[in-house]
């Protein structure tokens, strides 16, 4: 039995919860179950290592490090492929009275890559937060990265009210380059039906194409050659573009990628500063902002 189903039924939304979950990770065809073995902790930081290709002195996480985060009952998850590891996901409580979580880290191996491991990962942590009278899980993405961009605002359909410039520091590892950490601060309202509908399978709808016909302004485009060409940063709704392959780009042309690093910072931070927000992402690359709110930005 998983461990968010010994506590189903502590919140109206978690039974659902718990049956998405155990959907997707059907789908994926993975198991999804908390670790806190050694030996399996150890699993995931050799996995993460493998992943992110960190320097020596800066993994993401460490083998004790999980332990003391298990040891104290917070989210240490593994998705398994049979005895395979094949993806994990390390979160933390927040502040007692906030009713809320942070997502720290989350992977999948390679291997698994198009299976929707990370949405089981994802669908897994919600139900096992939800169980636990969490109504908020919040974690961090770079903006650059447009597969993560589409998973987080449309398939998962969480807002992203801030910018968090540098946030990290320098990390140093095969993903992230000398580039700088910027962030997208993610929160997952838990209970929505906007959320809980994404989580059934309904991606929230974004066409930068349409918007563009409804009178849409381009404040950053990608031209042929793969380079941000500044637009217009003025209006109701905006559209930003960014690169289809930002970790090949900065390994190939880390130039080209601190210049896009550089421009959506500007369009992203002036435009929040303005009263705009994050309204969606379209596959095809497009951010699309508008002012005002939406109820996937608040809690």
């Amino acid at each position: 039995m998983d461990s968010y189903s010994l506590r189903a039924g502590a919140d109206p939304g978690a039974d659902a919860a718990v049956n998405a979950a155990d959907l997707a990770a059907r789908a994926a065809g993975v198991h999804v179950r908390e670790v806190v073995e050694l030996g399996e902790l150890e699993a995931v930081h050799r996995l993460y290592d493998t992943i992110w290709r960190p320097v020596p002195s800066s993994p993401p996480v460490t083998s004790e490090l999980l332990r003391a985060l298990a040891k104290a009952g917070n989210y240490v998850t593994g998705a398994f492929d049979g005895p395979q590891l094949v993806g994990a996901c390390v979160g933390f409580f927040r502040p007692p009275a906030e009713e809320a979580m942070h997502s720290h880290i989350a992977g999948v191996s390679a291997a698994a890559h198009g299976r929707s491991v990370g949405f089981a990962l994802k669908l897994h942590q919600r139900a096992w937060a939800m169980t636990r009278g969490v109504s908020e899980i919040a974690w961090t993405f770079d903006p650059l990265v447009s597969r993560n961009a589409y998973f987080n605002l449309a398939k998962l359909a969480a807002g992203a009210p801030e910018y968090l410039t540098n946030f990290y520091g320098g990390v140093h590892d095969g993903i992230n380059g000398d580039d700088d950490t910027d962030r997208l601060f993610v929160r997952w309202s838990l209970r929505t039906p906007e959320v809980a509908a994404a989580c059934a399978g309904t991606v929230r709808p974004c066409d930068a194409e349409s918007e563009q016909r409804r009178g849409a302004v381009v404040a950053l485009a990608c031209s042929d050659d793969g380079s941000p060409v500044p637009g217009v940063p003025d209006g109701d709704t905006l559209l930003m573009a960014v690169p289809p392959d930002i970790a090949s780009l900065r390994a190939a042309e880390p130039e080209r990628g601190r210049a896009w690093r550089t421009a959506v910072r500007e369009v992203l931070t002036a435009a929040m500063a303005e009263g705009l927000h994050i309204a969606g992402f379209d596959k095809s690359g497009w951010y699309v902002l508008k002012r005002g709110t939406t109820e996937g930005q608040h809690a």
